[in-house]
C-alpha cells in the first residue's frame, strides 16, 4: 500500500505549509470546521431528545 502511504504524507505536507503560511485562514478553518460539528452534534441531540 504505497500508494497510500504517500497520500498521508503528501495530505500532511499541504496541511503544514497551509498552517505556516496562512495561519489566520488555517485558524479559521478550524473554527468553521468546529463550529459545523457542534451544530451538528446539537442537531442530533434534539432529533434525539425529540423521540422520547
Amino acid at each position: 500500500m504505497p500508494a497510500k502511504k504517500y497520500l498521508t504524507w503528501a495530505a500532511a505536507a499541504f496541511v503544514a505549509f497551509y498552517v505556516i503560511t496562512q495561519p489566520n485562514g488555517a485558524a479559521e478553518t478550524v473554527d468553521t470546521a468546529a463550529t459545523g460539528i457542534s451544530s451538528a452534534a446539537d442537531s442530533i441531540a434534539t432529533f434525539v431528545n425529540s423521540l422520547a
